[in-house]
């Protein structure tokens, strides 16, 4: 009984951990694009609220800053807003693929964190506990896996949509996938070989005595980088939902709540890519030179606040890229994944295999 309850806490706390980027970086791109560009931003909703309610008073202070900032606005009337809209579909299409499609699209990402360690473990009692959902071997190949299954969703949408725009983006996001997937593959095959290990845990651990991925292979650091912006189709590579091209590409004709599972599975994504980043290069939960206590919870605690606080940092710099460089054309995009990475990463895997031989 007791292992199934701490499977059971570490489910929801994972899905608290992926609700809270994924709202951070919804506040990120729409607060921080606002200062890139000179602009306020939200910072209206929750600025005047006012009452004489004796228990409500002492948070209306802690409201109004929280407007300010823009949280209330981006995370809380948006979300409102959304749920109560109404729920189209376009008539001559099938209403179920047309609601499959964004699930689709996010249970992969979702179940790609069931393989993310997100702290170092900890004893409570006679139980070892690994803040990690499924305790996998092949953790990385099974990252792999989901991300490549997130296509299907997106072709479903452009598809089922029964829309030009729609469709278009969908092809484009499909090949964009598709052709950033291969360099993505190449480059963990990489690190699988410079760790000797596919287990993500294990990375971590390897990494423990302050020589972090990014040290040994900075140009799969790199690589990682902006495959993983492609991979979620955010600008500069935001080729399938170019606005001034396709509307809003694959999920045009989207809204409501369905809209929302579209954004949420491309937020929750570059959490996803910024912690496997994390992970791979940046010492996970490690900080140079500082050594926590094996096994104790105030250690776990620590190294849980590290590991979010680097993907938190990833988090940021993908959106920042995203509202500074301009959009790519279609043809660029592909030549740069077919022509510049994917030879680029062969050649470093090729490179990493003679090391590992020879030396």
């Amino acid at each position: 009984m007791i292992p199934f309850l701490i499977e059971l806490l570490k489910i929801a706390f994972l899905l608290q951990l992926i609700f809270a980027f994924a709202s951070l970086c919804t506040w990120f791109e729409r607060k921080a694009s606002a200062l890139i560009q000179n602009r306020v931003g939200a910072n209206r909703a929750g600025v005047y609220l006012k009452s004489d309610n004796f228990f409500l008073k002492p948070f209306i202070p802690v409201l109004k800053f929280l407007g300010i900032l823009g949280v209330v606005n981006t995370l809380f009337c948006d979300a409102v807003k959304a749920i109560f809209k109404e729920d189209f579909v376009p008539s001559h299409t099938s209403r179920f693929l047309h609601t499959l499609a964004p699930f689709a699209s996010v249970v992969p990402i979702f179940m790609a964190f069931a393989v993310i360690p997100f702290a170092p473990d900890f004893v409570i009692g006679t139980h070892l506990i690994r803040p990690q959902v499924a305790q996998i071997s092949v953790g990385i190949l099974f990252v792999f896996a989901m991300t490549a299954l997130a296509v299907y969703g997106v072709m479903l949408a452009g598809w089922s949509s029964d829309n030009k725009f729609s469709l278009l983006g969908a092809l484009r996001a499909s090949a964009q996938m598709i052709s950033y997937e291969i360099a993505m593959g190449t480059i963990f095959v990489t690190m699988i070989l410079s760790y000797a290990t596919l287990d993500l845990y294990k990375m971590v651990e390897l990494q423990i005595d302050g020589v972090w991925g990014v040290v040994n292979q900075p140009l799969s650091f790199l690589l990682l980088f902006i495959v993983g912006m492609a991979e979620t189709k955010r600008g500069p590579f935001d080729l399938p939902e170019s606005e001034s091209e396709l509307v809003a590409g694959y999920f045009t004709e989207y809204s409501g709540m369905k809209f929302l599972l579209f954004w949420l599975g491309e937020f929750a994504e570059i959490a996803l890519f910024s912690m496997i980043l994390t992970i791979l290069f940046l010492g996970g939960w490690h900080l140079p030179g500082v050594s926590f206590a094996t096994n104790s919870l105030l250690g776990t605690i620590v190294g849980h606040f590290v590991l979010v606080l680097k993907t938190a940092f990833l988090c940021l710099v993908q959106i920042t890229l995203r509202w500074t460089l301009p959009r790519f054309r279609y043809d660029q995009l592909m030549r740069v994944g077919w022509n510049v990475v994917l030879p680029i990463s062969l050649v470093n895997l090729f490179l990493t295999a003679v090391v590992k031989v020879f030396f």
